[in-house]
């Protein structure tokens, strides 16, 4: 069965890496679609959160892969050539399943209807195997939307039990990590909160997600109950449904995105006067982009799951002016060049950036599993914020074209693009009122190169270009 499945996992290396990604300073290093089976979406979905765990006795990197079946076990400590070690079997049919890890356990949640389940695994024999050490939907609860984990505790949003006993959001003890002990459900103190869909808490501060509701931050007190010491409601002037954040190791600031309606910006906010909590930049590399799920790397990175435009990387040094610097579009048959068909909540689902290696684990939910290298991403300059010239970027693809070019650049603002032919002639002109990306058509020119020029503000880059 192993080999088969090797055989599988490396057809589809080979199959899949001939195909052409867009991507800017990321790079694929492989490529596997272990979930053989369709899941229950009728676009094709199959696959939903990710995690990752550093085995540190063994020097072992492994990403952990949920699908609309299972949870994978996939050894990348060589990324290049990934192994699937174990697989653990849920509920089949699965939208959700999403996990976190503590110690050498994994613990995997779903919030597909009941009958579902609340797994406990353990991964210390790994590479070799895991061990179930619970599969139940009786002990704990039955559906779990999201979970997060810090230090011994454990924090579930969106509890249900069989029976539809429903909590906003639950703590438990892993004080034994192999036997969760109940601590507070924030209903029993804030029961105006209707729903959790997903919280990042760092010692006693919670983070919590709350929908339509907003932003709302809480402290976990030492006698086990909540108390809010701050919120950011009413941010947008429609509707908008707080979905997950992160943030900066220095919890001064936090991303977060908006998952409803689609196409709404990523979003920073600075948390350092909890009584007066104020958004300071918003972002999105294309109008149309969903931003799914973040996470932040230091105080300068945020790496952005974003459906159908896939992986997305900002720099967030100046956090009133965050710019793309890298991008892996794991969804070419969607997304902006292909005006976004289908469901938008197709794509990039979920990223796993925090491995030793510095690679990143990203979940596509109908193109599989892909293990990217970032590092010319971080390899880059902090950019416009300092003034420098030199760091200004256009990415033009594709190059050569023959109807359409995409063009992305870190250049913001009131913008002119001009294309010139080889006597310096100009060709074509657009004037943008804001400008990070765009589509231009150029199905017009005759065949030959042309130079793209981007300015705004005294600023300029150019980059040559072949139409066919």
């Amino acid at each position: 069965m192993f080999r088969k499945l090797f055989f599988v996992l490396f057809l589809s290396h080979f199959f899949l890496n001939a195909q052409t990604y867009n991507s800017l300073n990321i790079s694929l290093l492989s490529h596997i679609d272990p979930q053989t089976t369709v899941g229950i979406g009728t676009d094709g979905r199959k696959y939903s959160g990710c995690w990752g765990w550093y085995q540190a006795n063994k020097n072992k990197e492994y990403a952990i892969i949920g699908t609309s079946a299972n949870t994978f076990f996939v050894d990348v400590t060589n990324p290049n050539a990934p192994v699937v070690c174990d697989t653990v079997p849920g509920r089949i049919g699965c939208t959700w399943r999403e996990m976190k890890t503590y110690d050498h356990y994994c613990y995997i949640v779903s919030d597909d209807s009941s009958p579902n389940r609340f797994q406990i695994v353990d991964m210390q024999y790994l590479p070799d195997s895991v061990h179930v050490v619970l599969d139940d939907n009786t002990s704990y609860f039955d559906r779990g939307h999201t979970i997060w984990i810090d230090k011994d505790r454990m924090y579930i949003g969106s509890q249900t039990k069989l029976g539809g006993d429903y909590d906003n959001m639950t703590v438990y003890s892993l004080a034994t990590p192999s036997v969760p002990v109940f601590l507070r459900s924030l209903k029993t103190d804030y029961s105006n909160i209707s729903v959790v869909h997903d919280m990042f808490a760092k010692n006693d501060t919670v983070y919590a997600s709350c929908g339509n509701q907003g932003l709302f931050v809480y402290h976990f007190k030492p006698d086990t109950t909540f108390e809010q010491i701050g919120s950011f409601e009413n941010y947008n002037s429609g509707p908008a449904y707080n979905h997950s954040s992160y943030i900066t190791t220095d919890s001064k600031y936090l991303v977060f995105a908006d998952e409803v309606p689609t196409a709404l910006p990523l979003r920073i906010i600075d948390l350092q006067n909890m009584s007066n909590i104020v958004q300071t930049a918003t972002a999105n590399i294309y109008a149309g982009t969903t931003p799914h799920n973040p996470y932040v790397i230091g105080t300068r990175w945020a790496i952005v799951s974003s459906y159908q435009d896939g992986l997305i990387i900002y720099d967030i040094a100046d956090k009133t002016n965050p710019i793309v610097s890298g991008y892996f579009d794991t969804h070419n048959q969607g997304g902006f060049e292909n005006g976004y068909p289908g469901s938008p909540y197709r794509g990039n689902w979920g990223a796993y950036p925090f491995l030793p290696s510095g690679i990143i684990i990203a979940c596509d939910m109908q193109n599989g599993v892909f293990i990217l290298d970032p590092s010319a991403t971080y390899a880059q300059p902090i950019g416009l914020q300092e003034g420098i010239a030199d760091n200004i970027f256009l990415d033009i693809f594709p190059n050569p074209a023959t109807e359409k070019i995409r063009l992305i650049c870190n250049l913001k603002g009131k913008t002119e693009i001009n294309i010139t032919n080889v006597l310096g002639e100009v060709v074509l002109t657009e004037k943008l009122n804001y400008f990070n990306a765009c589509l231009l058509n150029i199905s017009n020119l005759s065949k030959g190169a042309y130079f793209v020029t981007v300015s705004n503000n005294n600023k300029k880059i150019t980059k040559k270009i072949i139409k066919n």
